[in-house]
């Protein structure tokens, strides 16, 4: 059985709430868990202490168990010092302009610059 530790939406209509909780990967998003090991709240404020709420030990258990978090809860673990960080991925060479329309924004920038 793979583990996930993944979240799983509560809260009403433009309202999220979430639980971080470890659930077997086959489980509905909302359905079956088997461990509830925090909560996180996307409407308060960055720094508030109440946004992500997290028992560390029993993620640690998880995570030594085999869990495998979601990228949203690795960052949650890695701000709580629980895993690393992950490394971050830079923007793929494939989605930046075309020649001609990197063209067209030099002159554009040149013709703002003169007037």
């Amino acid at each position: 059985m793979s583990l996930k530790i993944r979240l799983a939406r509560g809260g009403a209509k433009k309202r999220p709430f979430y639980s971080i909780v470890v659930a077997d990967a086959r489980s509905p998003r909302d359905g079956r868990f088997i461990e509830k090991i925090g909560t996180y709240n996307p409407m308060l404020e960055r720094e508030h202490p109440q946004r992500v709420v997290l028992n560390g030990e029993r993620a640690k258990h998880w995570l030594s168990v085999g869990a495998q978090p979601t990228d949203r809860v690795v960052l949650f673990l890695a701000n709580a010092g629980l895993v690393e960080k992950p490394a971050f991925r830079e923007t793929p060479k494939k989605s930046a302009p075309k020649a001609k329309a990197q063209e067209r924004a030099k002159l554009e920038a040149q013709r703002a610059a003169e007037g």
